[in-house]
């Protein structure tokens, strides 16, 4: 019976680490993908890569947190299945209705409900989670914020590079090592910014790793079934098994999630989420990534929106507030396109000073912002976790498992 546990145990922490695989690859390497700037094969490769590495150099904080200090419970092999049964079930319906749920939430919760039922659950950790929950997207959004207003139109133009026909590297194979240099019609410009978007999504896939290969087999640990380093291993393949197949899907969508963003915005979403997370990764804080992005892209969104604003209008408080979403991926004067696009650099003269009268093709508040999907998808992304909350303390509080 105790091995049969046990293989049941690590098939559902498979079938969570390919979910995760699954959605997070999508957002880590969908612009990259989506500009042709790389195969779905390679980001698949390089997300299972990125994403092991994060779990083994910052994620066994995260382990323990979720494994051993939570909850003062003991995971039997049951337990454990229960916690990681209800992680995959809200992973599901969040699939099923279209929105990215948390799944470091919805772990959390699961784990919390336990610990509820048990009367074993650490208050004060759970204190410092909650507030660093709380406080982590308003970071992000001020600092996305603060780069939309002043520094996202300068950063069109550093990133705005349209890709050239044939190879991006040549390689000189005369000697025993292969020499690479720039193909025939690449430019430096062209390179870099492929480099910074490619670099980019494994930054994210690290940030991913550290933060959720957790949720995938902390309880795992926490009973002993596993030891740390073997179960880190166990998680990141799964991951990397759902970025090899059901992260193909992810890939293609690029209007959803992150990737619904122009490229250069993109970036800077990934950068300061990716940032955030893994900051608290290395606490044992296990972070929302989802969230933390959604507040980013939010920030971003109102940034760029204040810069329709006049200066005199916003020194009298006339500054346009508005619920935040999606942004939209038409063609906008402070779009340019980036790497795939056809248009090249915008001219430094097309950029108006911050604070002055806004130009006509800059885009206003409303091409910005979709308050009802924004509504919808917070709403669900925290929904999701609390379901699982509730139910777990349900379970453990009224079936006899041990």
């Amino acid at each position: 019976m105790v091995e049969l546990l046990f293989a049941l145990g690590v098939l559902v922490a498979i079938f969570v680490g390919f979910n995760i695989g699954g959605s997070s690859t999508g957002v880590a390497f969908g612009p990259a993908v989506g500009s042709n700037t790389l195969s779905k094969l390679s980001a698949a490769a390089l997300m299972t890569i990125f994403a092991l590495a994060g779990g083994l150099i910052v994620g066994p904080e995260v382990v323990e947190s979720l494994g051993s200090d939570l909850v003062a419970t003991q995971f039997s092999p049951l337990i454990s299945i229960v916690v990681l049964f209800f992680i995959g079930v809200a992973l599901f319906l969040s699939n099923v209705v279209g929105v990215p749920a948390s799944t470091s939430m919805t772990a959390v919760g699961a784990i919390a409900g336990l610990g509820l039922a048990r009367g074993t659950l650490n208050a004060a950790l759970m204190l410092e989670i909650v507030s660093w929950w709380l406080v982590s997207p308003i970071i992000a959004f001020w600092v996305s914020g603060v780069i939309g207003r002043y520094f996202y139109p300068r950063l069109v133009e550093w990133f705005a590079v349209s890709q050239s026909e044939g190879a991006l590297l040549d390689f000189d194979r005369s000697g025993a090592v292969p020499r690479p240099s720039l193909g025939e019609n690449t430019t430096p410009r062209e390179f870099v910014g492929t480099v910074v978007v490619i670099g980019i999504g494994c930054y994210m896939a690290f940030s991913a790793g550290a933060s959720n290969v957790a949720n995938a087999v902390a309880p795992l640990v926490g009973n002993g079934s596993l030891e740390m380093y073997p179960a880190i291993l166990l998680g990141g393949g799964a991951i990397g098994l759902g970025a090899f197949t059901i992260a193909r899907r992810t890939m293609d969508t690029v209007g959803n999630d992150l990737t619904d963003l122009p490229l250069v915005a993109a970036i800077v979403v990934a950068a300061v989420a990716s940032t955030i997370v893994t900051f608290l990764s290395a606490l044992g804080i296990p972070a929302s990534f989802v969230i933390i992005a959604t507040m980013s892209i939010v920030g971003l969104g109102w940034g760029r929106a204040t810069r329709t604003t006049s200066l005199s209008d916003t020194v009298q408080g006339e500054t346009p507030v508005a619920s935040v979403g999606a942004l939209t991926t038409d063609a906008e004067a402070a779009d340019a396109p980036t790497v795939g696009g056809k248009k090249g650099t915008p001219k430094p003269a097309e950029t108006e000073p911050i604070g002055e009268e806004s130009r006509e093709d800059i885009p206003s508040a409303s091409d910005l912002f979709e308050p009802g999907t924004t509504a919808r998808v917070i709403f669900l992304q925290n929904i999701v976790p609390s379901i699982a909350t509730l139910a777990a303390y349900l379970v453990f509080r009224f079936l006899p498992i041990a």
